[in-house]
């Protein structure tokens, strides 16, 4: 079994280390504003498949993706209308699924597109630098805890190809996850952005 590279690493490294790997159809475990995830090019099939297996999460349970901006959010989702509404709440710990363009891939979701910018200048920068949106899932095994810490990550997901250790991340619950799909906002999973919050800014900003 091949012994995994974990670095300890800033920002700067982190964009210099993880973006040939990413670009070579690898998968790295890098840090988030909530906990660890597991990334590969999203638009990279053959990538994208790695997560799932190395995950062993069903196909069924559709990926979402990190971004580094509202414009680059524009490219994978039809956000027309909601731009202020997004704005309020991204960068943020908040995921939402909205309805998707061509740009995204039958294996990441072929029916609509979840759609997070991490509050991680990491991610942000490392997204930046590629070019194209990253897988953003927990980096553990289906059915598992979400790991706070890259040591915890990597027991988890020995198959990937490089771990960017920041340390312990503060605890925080994973991203809460709204669907836009179908009109007003429906929950699909609590997190730390406030479902009330995001109904009021909503009401106010998009259901005028």
């Amino acid at each position: 079994m091949k012994t995994l590279d974990v670095r300890k690493v800033g920002v700067a490294n982190s964009i210099k280390e993880a973006i040939p790997v990413l670009r070579s159809g690898g998968v790295i475990i890098y840090p988030t504003d909530t906990v660890y995830g597991l990334g590969a090019d999203a638009e990279n099939p053959k990538a994208v498949l790695k997560v799932y297996r190395l995950k062993n999460r069903p196909r069924s349970r559709f990926l979402t993706i990190a971004v580094c901006d509202l414009e680059m959010a524009g490219e994978y989702a039809n956000i027309k209308g909601l731009e202020a509404f997004l704005e309020r709440f991204l960068p943020g710990a908040a995921t939402f699924i909205l309805p998707k363009t061509e740009r995204v891939i039958p294996e990441i979701n072929p029916r609509a597109i979840g759609i997070r910018i991490p509050e991680s200048i990491i991610v942000r920068e490392i997204v930046k630098g590629l070019g194209r949106a990253i897988t953003s899932t927990s980096a553990n095994r289906t059915s598992n805890p979400p790991p706070h810490s890259c040591l915890q990550a990597v027991k988890e997901i020995p198959g990937a190809d490089l771990a960017l250790d920041c340390g312990v991340l503060l605890f925080r619950r994973p991203s809460t996850i709204v669907d836009l799909t179908r009109g007003k906002p429906s929950l699909v999973r609590e997190g730390p952005v406030s479902f009330k919050e995001i109904m009021e800014a909503y009401r106010s900003l998009v259901d005028l």
